[in-house]
C-alpha cells in the first residue's frame, strides 16, 4: 500500500501528527500545552494532508492530543507580530483585499477537504473544542464526544466571525434559529446537548472515546469503497442548501470587513 508522504517540518511547525494504519489515518492536533491551539502553519499542515493522502486511504479519524480537541485561534494571531512568520489577523487588515482573501481561502481550504466525498472523516472530541476547533469538528462528517466534551463558537464575541467553513454545517445540523443562538451568544454547548440536537453521532464516557472510535471506524470501512463513495455525494448532494463555495466566499468577506474594522479600532491600520 502506498504510503502518504507529508514534509515532516510542516508537521511539527504546525504542531500535526500523522499516522497511517492500513487504509486509516490518524490526524492529531499535538499541541497539549496549548489545548492545541491552531495558527496558519497548523492549516497548512492540515491542508498538505489532505492535499498528500493516499487514494487507498478509506477513513480519516481527527483527534486533539492531551485533555483538549482544540481550544481554537493561537491567542498570538490576535498580535501584530503573529505566529513564527505567519500574519496576525492585522496584518491580514493592511493587505489588498484579494491577497488578504486568497490568504484566508488557504486556510479553508484545511477545513474543507474532510467534507469530500473520497472517505469518511470523523473527530474524536474530548474537551474543548471553541471556535476553529468548533469548525474543525464541524467540517467531518461525524462527531464521537466524550462525556466531557464542550463546543462553542467564540468568534462573534471577539468582533470575529467563524470563516473556517463552520457556519454551513451548523446551520444544516442544527437549524438556523439555534445555529444564531449558538454563534451570536457564544455559550457552550454540552456533549449531552450536542448528541440531543444532532452535532454528535455518538457521546461515550472518556476513557471508551478511542474505542469507540475504532468501532466507527470499522462499520464505515465495511461496505465496498465504491458505494460508500457515491453515498457520501448523494447525502452531500441532498443536503446542499446553498453552493459551499458562495458561503466559504462570503465568510471570508465578512471575516475581513471584522478583521478591518478591529485593526482599524486599534490603530493597527488607517
Amino acid at each position: 500500500m502506498a504510503e502518504s508522504v507529508v514534509d515532516a517540518d510542516l508537521l511539527d511547525r504546525g504542531g500535526v501528527g500523522l499516522t497511517i494504519h492500513g487504509r486509516r489515518a490518524t490526524i492529531t492536533l499535538d499541541r497539549p500545552d496549548k489545548l492545541n491551539a491552531q495558527t496558519p502553519h497548523t492549516w497548512q499542515a492540515l491542508r498538505e494532508i489532505g492535499r498528500s493522502l493516499s487514494a487507498e486511504i478509506r477513513v480519516v479519524v481527527l483527534r486533539g492530543a492531551g485533555r483538549a480537541f482544540s481550544a481554537g485561534l493561537d491567542r498570538r494571531m490576535f498580535s501584530p507580530e503573529g505566529v513564527d512568520g505567519a500574519p496576525g489577523l492585522a496584518a491580514l487588515a493592511e493587505r489588498p483585499t484579494e491577497q488578504s482573501d486568497a490568504e484566508i481561502a488557504g486556510y479553508q481550504q484545511a477545513f474543507s477537504w474532510l467534507r469530500e466525498p473520497e472517505r469518511v472523516t470523523i473527530a474524536a472530541v474530548r474537551g474543548h473544542a471553541i471556535g476553529a476547533g468548533f469548525q474543525l469538528a464541524l467540517a467531518c462528517d461525524m462527531r464521537v464526544l466524550a462525556t466531557d466534551a464542550r463546543l462553542r463558537m467564540a468568534e462573534t464575541g471577539l468582533g470575529l466571525v467563524p470563516d473556517l467553513g463552520g457556519t454551513l454545517p451548523l446551520v444544516r445540523a442544527v437549524g438556523y434559529a439555534r445555529a444564531v443562538e449558538i454563534c451570536v451568544t457564544g455559550r457552550e454547548v454540552t456533549a449531552e446537548e450536542a448528541m440531543r440536537i444532532g452535532l454528535a453521532n455518538q457521546v461515550v464516557d472518556p476513557d471508551g472515546l478511542d474505542a469507540a472510535v475504532d468501532a466507527l471506524v470499522e462499520s464505515v470501512s465495511a461496505p465496498p469503497e465504491g458505494a460508500v463513495r457515491e453515498t457520501l455525494s448523494l447525502l452531500a448532494l441532498a443536503d446542499e442548501a446553498v453552493d459551499p463555495e458562495q458561503q466559504l466566499a462570503a465568510e471570508r468577506a465578512a471575516q475581513l470587513r471584522r478583521i478591518t474594522e478591529l485593526a482599524q479600532q486599534l490603530g493597527v491600520v488607517r
